[in-house]
């Protein structure tokens, strides 16, 4: 019963929209990951290591990622999309490793961040983790995927990539 009145409530707020001939995906924070789109060359201490291309489908509602490093050996899949519901943008990941991540964040003081729900580590910590964009111009920027079993209070660099637009 409870899915049936989700589905009804959805409809009616696709149907409202359709009437009023409102653009899905038209609001102005559902293009804060534009500076995403591209293709990209991935830097990791000034050494190549990868490329990712970003594209926005589904009639631009949704920023697909296309991540590999250089061997190919790694490859992952993200989707994007901004929920007006919740005003926060919403990442799902999956990977050639059996990786899924699901990510909440947003974009604010020029820098988009998403952040995992805490997870329960083998020794009985909370683990929750963190990616962030940043520096962000036309052609390049910084991404980060940071982790932290204090909630918060302290973060540890795991991963650090910068993005070059490929010409």
């Amino acid at each position: 019963m409870k899915k049936i009145l989700i589905l009804a409530a959805i409809m009616i707020v696709v149907s409202q929209a359709h009437a009023q001939n409102i653009k899905p995906c038209s609001s102005p924070e559902s293009s804060q990951f534009d500076f995403w789109t591209g293709n990209w060359n991935l830097y990791s201490a000034d050494t190549l290591t990868g490329t990712n291309n970003i594209y926005k489908i589904m009639d631009g509602c949704t920023t697909q990622e296309n991540f590999s490093d250089n061997s190919g050996s790694y490859i992952g899949k993200s989707w994007s999309v901004f929920s007006p519901q919740t005003k926060l943008w919403q990442q799902t990941w999956v990977d050639n490793q059996g990786s899924f991540i699901y990510l909440t964040g947003k974009f604010e003081n020029g820098k988009m961040t998403l952040m995992t729900q805490p997870r329960k580590m083998a020794d009985g910590k909370e683990q929750s983790f963190r990616m962030i964009y940043y520096n962000i111009t036309a052609d390049n920027f910084d991404w980060s995927w940071e982790s932290t079993t204090d909630n918060g209070v302290t973060w540890k660099s795991n991963w650090r990539i910068h993005y070059v637009r490929k010409k």
